[in-house]
């Protein structure tokens, strides 16, 4: 594809001068530098445009695409290379300055989050508990004390960053000259040379160990929820402080009682009897066994609620509730009297038999569909 005009691609006329050339620069490689445009095609208009203004900006190359334009493929100086920028990002940091805050390797910095991952069983998170935990973290290292180098020995600052941390390169541009900032190879960004290093740690001050930690897991905790342990997570570097533990819980279901939210529920068996007569029955509690009045005819799926029976909330709003779910029980063996009672009961109580039953249904199913 051939290239666009480039006061087409500045949008300047023939006539601009420097300064208006140089406007027309700024003005576009900002909009369109990929570190801030993001469209597809941005980092190709970014390049086109530096392109542009790195001829029409020099008076002999300008002098030479005023009389050539395109034709000649290098143009008479070697083409539009860009190689001597080290690309866009030093082009664009050194022309409208700064390029960013370079971090200072010897500044405090606070240390990386742990995360550790406990299993409580369901009274455990219910009530809550203390326990002691043990995860592997960073200590400092006690031969050298954090320094990294042999007892006995010193650190020295590096001579080619100067304890920086970065070495400058200077390159010439058609822009001027150019100040590129590296991490220095010879200490690695930390602006420290050790000449001995601690056998104990070889050189990092650090050493990995197993800390124990005691653990307060408060009462209420759900499955998936985390406590933050402040100051527990791995040590700080130049004397910053340290990072955090998250402690997530996992909580094993219960064979009795299920969850939702601050309230429990459960179901709780009785007979056909006490279903229709009425009874008073023992019902298991996460605070222990309370007594529940079963009114005459309850029947199976109806709730009764315990208040204050349930979960304490974990951040101190009060306590939920207790659901009880009644199921009555079919038996299903009989002995000859209670079979001899119960169908003096139907008789009694005028009870069809099964046969009747599906008849009595099939009728209400026809009158349905004629409309009665």
């Amino acid at each position: 594809m051939s290239k666009r005009d480039y006061y087409e691609v500045l949008g300047i006329s023939k006539s601009a001068s420097k300064d208006e050339i140089k406007k027309a620069y700024r003005k576009l490689s900002k909009k369109y530098h990929p570190d801030i445009n993001k469209e597809a095609d941005a980092a190709d208009k970014f390049k086109e445009i530096t392109e542009a203004y790195e001829v029409l900006s020099d008076d002999q190359k300008k002098a030479h695409y005023d009389q050539f334009g395109h034709t000649d493929p290098n143009q008479g100086f070697g083409g539009a290379d860009f190689g001597g920028f080290g690309g866009f990002e030093d082009i664009f940091s050194t022309f409208f300055g700064g390029g960013g805050r370079r971090r200072d390797p010897n500044a405090p910095r606070q240390g990386a989050d742990l995360q550790y991952t406990m299993t409580l069983s369901f009274e455990e998170a219910v009530f809550g508990k203390e326990t002691e935990i043990e995860i592997p973290r960073e200590e400092e290292c006690e031969t050298c004390k954090g320094t990294g180098a042999k007892p006995g020995t010193k650190v020295n600052t590096c001579s080619h960053c100067q304890g920086t941390g970065q070495i400058s390169v200077e390159q010439n541009t058609p822009l001027g000259r150019i100040v590129n900032r590296r991490t220095c190879h010879h200490c690695q960004g930390t602006g420290k040379i050790i000449p001995e290093k601690c056998s104990t740690c070889g050189g990092s001050g650090k050493v990995r160990k197993r800390k124990k930690i005691q653990v307060k897991v408060p009462a209420g905790i759900d499955d998936g929820q985390q406590l933050r342990v402040s100051g527990q997570g791995e040590p700080g570097i130049n004397g910053g402080p340290a990072g955090d533990l998250y402690v997530v819980f996992h909580v094993r279901s219960h064979e009795f009682f299920e969850r939702d939210g601050d309230d429990v529920y459960c179901e709780m068996p009785i007979t056909f009897a006490q279903a229709a007569l009425g009874d008073e029955i023992e019902v298991p509690t996460l605070h222990g066994k309370v007594k529940l009045k079963v009114p005459t005819g309850t029947q199976t799926g109806t709730r009764f609620r315990l208040r204050g029976k349930g979960i304490p909330n974990v951040r101190g709003y009060g306590q939920g509730d207790q659901h009880v779910v009644i199921l009555v029980v079919t038996p299903r063996k009989l002995t000859e009297k209670q079979k001899q009672l119960l169908k003096e009961f139907a008789d009694i109580s005028g009870q069809v038999s099964p046969d009747e039953q599906e008849e009595s249904f099939f009728a209400k199913v026809k009158r349905a569909f004629k409309g009665d």
